[in-house]
């Protein structure tokens, strides 16, 4: 996750996945063209190659290629986590006073710990962690970004 802006009345992080989107990209191109040459080539069974491959690249680029946008909005009092894949797109908006603070939440992984930055209510309808992305990661520094939301709440 990166800060986008950081001013007194907005506050913008965003994580947008452009290295794993560009890698599922190559890897369905290749698993299409190669099978795609075999069957050219009138060897049928390319077929499968083209489908399996190219279908598993396809679904692997759905279900991990995710945007997510955090937005602060202080002149209006709102706070909304925005995600977004290539088919689907939702936000979930809070206001200011909900949100506690964030804080970091940390697995255990096979090469180490993995974070995920979260927003926490103390109170009402939406009481809780709310995560900001679906999944843990060792990549980024998510302290720092729950320090930058912290001390944008307390500005």
């Amino acid at each position: 996750m990166k800060i986008k802006t950081d001013t007194a009345d907005l506050l913008i992080i965003d994580e947008t996945p452009w290295l794993l989107g560009a890698i599922l990209i190559v890897f369905i191109l290749i698993f299409v063209g190669v099978g795609l040459g075999l069957v050219l080539d009138g060897v049928w069974q390319g077929l499968i190659f083209l489908v399996v491959g190219g279908g598993m690249g396809a679904a692997a680029f759905f279900l991990f290629v995710r945007r997510v946008q955090l937005v602060f909005y202080r002149p209006e009092g709102w706070v909304e986590i925005r995600r977004a894949n290539i088919l689907r797109h939702s936000r979930v908006r809070h206001t200011i006073d909900e949100i506690s603070r964030a804080v970091v939440e940390e697995s255990a992984g096979k090469s180490g710990p993995l974070y995920r930055v979260a927003l926490e209510i103390d109170q009402g309808q939406s009481a809780g962690r709310h995560p900001l992305s679906l999944a843990f990661s060792s990549i980024g520094d998510h302290h720092a970004i729950a320090d930058a939301i912290n001390d944008w709440l307390a500005g």
